[in-house]
């Protein structure tokens, strides 16, 4: 029981310094229907990515992640191995 509790404990605390992060990104390379959803698929592949909104009337990625997990250069690295070259454009909302 100890041990549970132990762990219940680590977890909890492990847990308490998890930030959740939103992002938006400039993608300035989507022009089509096919493009948001692509980008949108790169970016939820990403390890801490816990949802992405698209635009392809602004040409932005609304991004929420956990910044313990992930960081800004990695949501761009994706975005830029699907084929879409992306930066920093505001941090929250």
């Amino acid at each position: 029981m100890k041990k549970i509790i132990l762990i219940l404990s680590l977890f909890i605390s492990f847990n308490a310094f998890a930030a959740e992060k939103t992002v938006i990104l400039d993608v300035p390379g989507m022009y089509c229907a096919t493009c948001p959803i692509t980008v949108k698929k790169s970016l939820l592949k990403v390890e801490g990515v816990q949802s992405v909104k698209t635009s392809l009337k602004d040409k932005t990625a609304i991004v929420t992640f956990d910044d313990q997990v992930v960081e800004v250069d990695d949501l761009t690295f994706a975005t830029e191995n699907a084929g879409y070259a992306s930066t920093l454009k505001k941090i929250g909302e």
